[in-house]
């Protein structure tokens, strides 16, 4: 009897979703990649709720990826490559709590793990400051707009993408060329 893997759920917000949608996009082991928002008050927020700083939602990426071919872990080195995780509700020019480094654990496995990371990273000496992304069980997500989804992808001459996603694009291409699709 062939044994079957169930693929599994990650959750993070790094700043912008687009941004991060673009990046966890091109890794091999990653099934789908979703926009939205977790971590607030309200149910079904829009995207101008979010952005208000009112509601305590976060922008962040849904992952379906198979553990089989990436695991937690290696998305959780992407994800902290991928962004400033040493500054409080800031990303670039992207500053509001909807914007904060937080990692949506679905499991206690998962938030043991990040934590673990968290943990190492800290210890290495790579960053200028402390870690502050928040490690927070996972109590909701909602999908963003539909203009939002693959924004990258469809947009890619718009001058955010341009300025702001292609470098960011390009810098981790070259420094995970082994995880990439």
């Amino acid at each position: 009897m062939q044994k079957t893997h169930v693929n599994e759920i990650a959750v993070f917000g790094g700043g912008c979703f687009w941004c991060t949608e673009a990046v966890f996009k091109g890794l091999r082991g990653v099934i789908a990649v979703m926009p939205g928002y977790a971590g607030g008050t309200i149910d079904n927020p829009t995207n101008e709720q979010v952005c208000s700083g009112k509601t305590g939602h976060a922008e962040v990426i849904r992952i379906e990826f198979d553990p089989s071919v990436i695991s937690y872990p290696d998305l959780l080195n992407v994800f902290f490559a991928t962004h400033d995780p040493t500054t409080m509700n800031k990303q670039g020019n992207d500053v509001g709590t909807q914007y904060r480094s937080v990692i949506f654990a679905n499991s206690d496995e998962q938030a043991r793990e990040a934590k673990k990371v968290i943990d190492e990273l800290n210890n290495s000496g790579n960053f200028d400051g402390p870690i502050v992304t928040k490690v927070e069980p996972l109590t909701n997500f909602y999908e963003a707009e539909e203009y939002h989804k693959d924004y990258y992808a469809k947009n890619p001459a718009a001058g955010y993408c341009q300025m702001v996603i292609s470098p960011k694009l390009a810098k981790f291409r070259a420094s995970y060329k082994d995880l990439l699709k």
